[in-house]
């Protein structure tokens, strides 16, 4: 059992955590939650000993095996990617690569001298290794990995030629193929797409041991955690249930403390008239003193801190023609893998399609396609009459001018605008008060992508083409994006690994390939992204829940 017992943190004036206590039980699986700079990676870095309490006890059992997955990865290279994911799991991957180190020197002709002691000591950790399963080890590295979402050619690849995203899945498989105790995931769904959350949600309520994590996706939050501990103004509360069970129950706690603020506010304000009143008469002296200290010792409530979310309201976009994009005998490889080969879709105003396929199946290539990123090898994408495209895509932070800060940049965007209505627009993306004056260099990556995002659909174009929106946002912003969205009159199409985006937004669905990711022609369902689930008993392709 992991145990936090009335702990106080502070960073200079930055109260933290106000006499916090908190428990991690065995087998518990619970989610972290509060705003942005609340303290959740600093009770992460506490449990792992990075950081101490300036006072109270934070107690960690001394053999509890503890495994961190965290957003900064480390630098990958010189391994394959098994061997890499390999690496992270206890003694069993230090004795694995031992044992390739031992096989090279067996068949190195220039350390023929020192064979006895090589064959010894590969006798002596060949069977550490095989009391400790490890020869079950490749097989379960190549199994999460795949879940992952990794190709068996990436597997085998060299780990350094990854992106940094692609290394964040292996730094994952690391800390699961470690099968700790305890288990701290923050954001474990950031770069991961939606076949890959639904294999981790599954992965996890299989362990036995403990987790506990952060994460924007509010659907992978219900599904795999029974508790939920909150970080509200420097304490810890917890909720027994999912994220869904503590939105409601915060919402009767507030409701419940605003009644009690309310009585309260009122009693001292009779007792306030009283102790006014008579404080001159000598007769009611001693009653007036003993209100006045009565008054002094009360507790006083205060109202629950306000989560303000300011709501986005789109202008009305200009109208585009009826047919905004036809796609005919669309062809596309990369070197001898073919991507696309004679597809054809048309796209009509004020649909909103959601993009479905395995890695691999051409969901981003398309969208790039369609937005004139990317030429096609063979065949046409033909745009509409009257079409104003907004492409967002990962790279779109890219365009942001880093030594401006938010408000600089919307002013230079929009130079007619008023600064309210520019405030605004930062606000409804969760920039508020001095937020707007933080340089864009300093942005985190989910900050420099609400800021892209608000920039596009400010002055709204017909045609969305969205790329994974939703990555690096908080569960607020999403919420309001998929808001706002659902007001949208133009036409959408889009690639999300959120499913409450795709249940809020997807009117029609296109699935990319089969079981394999290309082993099928495209599937178009003209429903929507609930009736395809409903209809084909999956959410995502291959993927049966």
């Amino acid at each position: 059992m992991i145990s936090f017992s009335s702990i106080n943190k502070q960073y200079g004036k930055q109260l933290i955590f106000v006499d916090a206590s908190f428990q991690l039980n065995p087998g518990e699986k619970a989610g972290l939650v509060g705003p942005n700079g609340s303290g959740k990676t600093t009770l992460f870095r506490m449990i792992v000993g990075e950081e101490s309490a300036d006072e109270g006890e934070v107690t960690v059992p001394r053999k509890l095996t503890i495994g961190y997955f965290r957003q900064d990865v480390e630098e990958m290279k010189g391994r394959s990617v098994l061997d890499e994911a390999i690496a992270g799991s206890g003694r069993a991957g230090d004795l694995h690569h031992e044992l390739e180190d031992l096989q090279k020197a067996l068949e190195d002709p220039g350390r023929a001298a020192e064979m006895d002691r090589i064959l010894e000591r590969f006798g002596q950790v060949q069977e550490e290794y095989e009391h400790l399963g490890g020869y079950a080890l490749e097989a379960q590295a190549r199994e999460v990995l795949h879940g992952l979402g990794f190709a068996e050619d990436q597997i085998d690849g060299d780990v350094g030629a990854l992106s940094g995203g692609w290394k964040m899945r292996v730094a994952m498989a690391r800390v699961l193929l470690g099968r700790p105790d305890v288990l701290l995931l923050d954001e474990p769904t950031n770069h991961l797409d939606i076949e890959s959350i639904i294999w981790l949600e599954q992965f996890l309520k299989s362990l036995p041991g403990s987790l506990l994590m952060t994460s924007h996706d509010r659907e992978f939050m219900n599904r795999t955690v029974s508790k939920i501990a909150e970080i509200d103004q420097g304490e810890i509360v917890t909720y027994s249930g999912n994220y869904d069970f503590y939105e409601r129950e915060r919402a009767i706690r507030d409701t419940n403390q605003q009644a009690a603020f309310a009585r309260q506010q009122t009693m001292l304000a009779k007792e306030q008239r009283f102790i006014d009143r008579f404080r001159t008469h000598a007769a009611k002296a001693a009653q007036v003193q003993s209100r006045i200290k009565a008054l002094d010792k009360i507790d006083k409530i205060e109202l629950p801190k306000k989560r303000h979310v300011v709501k986005f309201e789109f202008r009305p976009p200009p109208r585009s023609g009826d047919q905004v994009a036809v796609i005919e005998n669309l062809g596309k490889r990369f070197g001898p893998r073919v991507i696309y080969d004679g597809f054809n879709v048309t796209i009509r105003r004020g649909e909103r399609w959601a993009v479905m396929g395995r890695n691999g199946a051409g969901k981003t290539t398309l969208l790039k396609m369609i937005a004139g990123a990317l030429a096609p090898d063979a065949g046409e994408v033909r745009l509409g009459a009257s079409l104003k495209m907004g492409y967002f895509a990962q790279q779109s932070v890219d365009v942001l001018d880093p030594e401006l800060t938010v408000i600089e940049q919307l002013q230079n965007d929009f130079p007619q605008e008023g600064l309210g209505a520019l405030r605004t627009l930062a606000g409804a993306f969760q920039f508020s008060g001095d937020d707007v004056d933080k340089r864009i260099r300093a942005l985190s990556g989910g900050e420099k992508s609400r800021l892209a995002i608000a920039r596009m659909l400010y002055d709204p174009p017909n045609f969305l083409v969205l790329d994974e929106p939703t990555n690096h946002l908080d569960l607020a912003t999403k919420e309001m994006l998929v808001e706002a969205l659902q007001q949208f009159e133009g036409t959408m199409i889009f690639v999300s690994h959120d499913r409450t985006f795709l249940r809020g937004l997807g009117s029609r669905v296109l699935e990319l390939g089969g079981e394999s990711g290309a082993e099928r022609d495209p599937l178009v369902y003209p429903g929507s992204y609930v009736e395809y689930v409903r209809k084909l008993g999956h959410e995502a392709p291959g993927i049966h829940a």
